[in-house]
């Protein structure tokens, strides 16, 4: 019969290396003060035995997991798509880890953090996700912060980032009505988000000051498919629109879609088409949508930077980082463009 080999732990090492326990364990804690020859001979012992530190007994002792869990619920958004790739490098980069929970659109996240919580992660970051403030003080007495990553709540009790929206939703207006569009037209993303809530606000804001009328509203629900529906309804309407925001580009790239295949429409003579996000395919030739360009890099830093700051103070108080966006104009609603026909 053959015998199960034996389980290599810290003790072994430091017999071998003739170090004490915690020099094993120092040597294998970032940060921690050890000598380098010290160290050299911890990690010789421990190859030479086929050792590999514990992880989850080694968070029992100091009480950190260096797991970091990621709750997205966009996935197939290319711009949350890269979100998650840069959060995982730069957080990957600090030696921790990260735990992803994909939720759908329609699940509540607060059903979903309890059992993110059981891996003892040591913070949370939530995208494209809207939890409750009750929820949020849940973690913060588990010891467990949260930060929202482009979207806030009203009360402003969970720490957030987000890109300006009201002022990008300024910007599209200013540009469609500077080129002479006056039947304007607002495709939503999902209710009650704030960053749709937000762009709405922006848009309508600056139209009412240029003493423009109200734009048609319909709704998109951030997704392609959404998007394709929302344009036929609002492109249907005599007089047709003659310049539509969508507040983002998936919802975009279905307006200009259903406008060119659809409708036979001229993008930009008939109809300027403007998103917010600024995705990879926005910037392809045969889409070349004007839109907001939101910084994923400074966003991403931003909220790593809070995270950490509330794991290692708990009662600092909860912080809101705004990051500008910037104006990326190309020719679905470019500078000079009038529109061509009164629909």
């Amino acid at each position: 019969m053959t015998r199960s080999k034996k389980t290599v732990t810290s003790s072994d090492v430091a017999r071998m290396a003739g170090v004490s326990r915690s020099a094993v364990s120092r040597t294998y804690t970032k940060g921690a003060s050890i000598s380098e020859k010290t160290r050299a001979r911890v990690i010789e012992a421990a190859e030479s035995l086929g050792y590999r530190p514990n992880a989850m007994a080694r968070s029992l002792i100091t009480r950190t997991s260096g797991i970091i869990g990621l709750v997205m619920a966009d996935l197939s958004n290319p711009f949350y798509g890269e979100v998650l790739e840069t959060l995982s490098e730069k957080l990957q980069q600090m030696d921790l880890h990260v735990l992803l929970f994909s939720v759908s659109r329609a699940h509540d996240i607060d059903d979903a953090l309890p059992a993110l919580l059981q891996y003892q992660v040591d913070g949370v970051i939530i995208t494209s996700a809207i939890l409750t403030s009750e929820m949020a003080r849940r973690c913060t007495r588990a010891g467990r912060p949260v930060v929202l990553f482009n979207r806030y709540v009203a009360d402003n009790s969970i720490s957030t980032v987000c890109t300006d929206n009201i002022a990008g939703g300024r910007m599209i207006a200013d540009l469609m009505v500077k080129t002479g569009r006056r039947r304007l037209a607002f495709m939503a993303g999902t209710e009650d988000t704030s960053t749709s809530n937000d762009r709405q606000a922006g848009f309508y804001g600056r139209i009412q000051e240029l003493g423009i009328d109200a734009p048609l509203f319909d709704r998109g629900d951030y997704s392609y498919e959404g998007g394709v529906e929302a344009a036929r309804r609002l492109l249907g309407h005599h007089p047709r629109p003659d310049a539509l925001f969508c507040a983002n580009d998936m919802m975009a790239l279905a307006a200009l879609d259903v406008a060119r295949t659809e409708l036979g429409l001229d993008v930009p003579g008939d109809l300027a088409i403007a998103g917010f996000d600024d995705i990879p395919q926005a910037g392809w030739m045969n889409n070349s949508i004007t839109t907001i360009h939101q910084d994923i890099e400074a966003m991403t830093t931003a909220t790593i930077d809070i995270l950490i700051e509330r794991v290692k103070k708990p009662d600092v108080l909860p912080l809101r980082k705004t990051i500008p966006g910037k104006l990326v104009v190309r020719s679905t609603c470019p500078a000079t463009v009038t529109p061509s026909n009164p629909g």
